[in-house]
């Protein structure tokens, strides 16, 4: 029996047939899943955005309602981000190359920023133009009924539109389709603030308007700026929560044959994961046994999560 080296790696990705604990072709199958469900999604959420925004826009100008028009604004920054979540899914599912030899997982972190900038210079936009307003004093002329009926209709469209997303995203566990589900539950939000400022107008309090389009504005650069927050932790290599840190780490404890684990670490990568953990392991063990504990190690680590590479260091005991 040879003494094992110190250290020694082993690196585990899901498409090495030798350590892969997973079918030949799930991941493909997996990769092509997300794909479509990303493509049919984004489409279905162009289409009632691009149809929503018209709507509001044309019944905005015609009954005078700048809070409609505030909300049109930010149905327009959804087409942005539903282009941006089709450019991302098509470039982050790429495999890996000479350039990016981890894959392209981070084209999805980096559309969920983008949509987070989009949000917070829109909401910016939206509270400059209604403080302007409200601060000209200048009489603001009643808002006509009709704006009420397509805030109504933006409303239950957009929740409507939220649920679908957040579903299809859940399926696939997508954080950037995450992202865009929720920023169309910001829009039925603020489809809900214009609600009720068109209904304070209607009743004779004029000033209500331009004060639901401050709140929106408010409300839309809130969720920009958590966005923005989100993704930069996950750019700057933000570890994984510590109820899945724990799930790993009693995973790779529980391998038969190994002593222990120290040093488990984590980090994001896109809605992948890296990992890598010292193994403790018996000092006359030879490197075809170390090998053989750290893939079935391995191979259980793997098993229900989204890991991406683990890799391992033999520490002889």
């Amino acid at each position: 029996m040879s003494p094992l080296p110190h250290p020694h790696k082993t690196h585990q990705e899901p498409s090495s047939h030798h350590h892969n604990p997973k079918k030949p072709g799930a991941t493909l199958d997996q990769t092509k899943e997300r794909v479509r469900v990303a493509r049919i999604s984004t489409w279905v959420s162009v289409g009632v955005n691009f149809t929503l925004s018209i709507l509001q826009i044309i019944i905005g100008i015609i009954a005078q309602s700048q809070a409609l028009i505030a909300d049109a604004v930010h149905t327009l920054s959804d087409l942005v981000s539903d282009f941006a979540v089709l450019f991302a899914s098509k470039h982050a599912n790429k495999g890996p190359d000479e350039s990016h030899q981890f894959g392209h997982q981070r084209f999805e972190t980096l559309a969920a920023l983008g949509i987070g900038i989009l949000l917070l210079l829109v909401g910016v936009e939206m509270i400059w133009a209604a403080a302007v307003s409200v601060q000209s004093g200048q009489s603001i002329a009643p808002v006509h009924y009709s704006a009420l009926i397509i805030a109504l209709a933006t409303l239950i469209g957009k929740e409507l539109l939220f649920r679908y997303l957040l579903k299809q995203a859940e399926k696939v566990r997508s954080s950037m389709l995450v992202a865009n589900a929720w920023h169309s539950r910001s829009d039925a939000a603020s489809s809900l603030i214009v609600a009720i400022g068109i209904i304070a107008n209607m009743a004779g309090l004029t000033w209500a308007d331009p004060i639901a389009a401050l709140i929106v504005g408010l409300m839309v650069s809130r969720m920009g700026l958590k966005f923005i927050w989100s993704t930069l932790n996950d750019l700057t290599d933000r570890s994984v929560d510590n109820e899945t840190y724990q799930r790993i780490h009693e995973k790779m404890a529980g391998t038969p044959g190994l002593l222990g684990i120290h040093d488990l670490k984590t980090r994001k990568m896109g809605d992948m994961i890296l990992v890598e953990v010292h193994l403790e392991l018996p000092a006359s063990m030879t490197i075809a046994e170390g090998h053989a504990i750290s893939d079935e190690l391995c191979r259980r680590a793997m098993e229900d999560e989204d890991i991406l590479d683990i890799t391992t260091h033999f520490d002889p005991r």
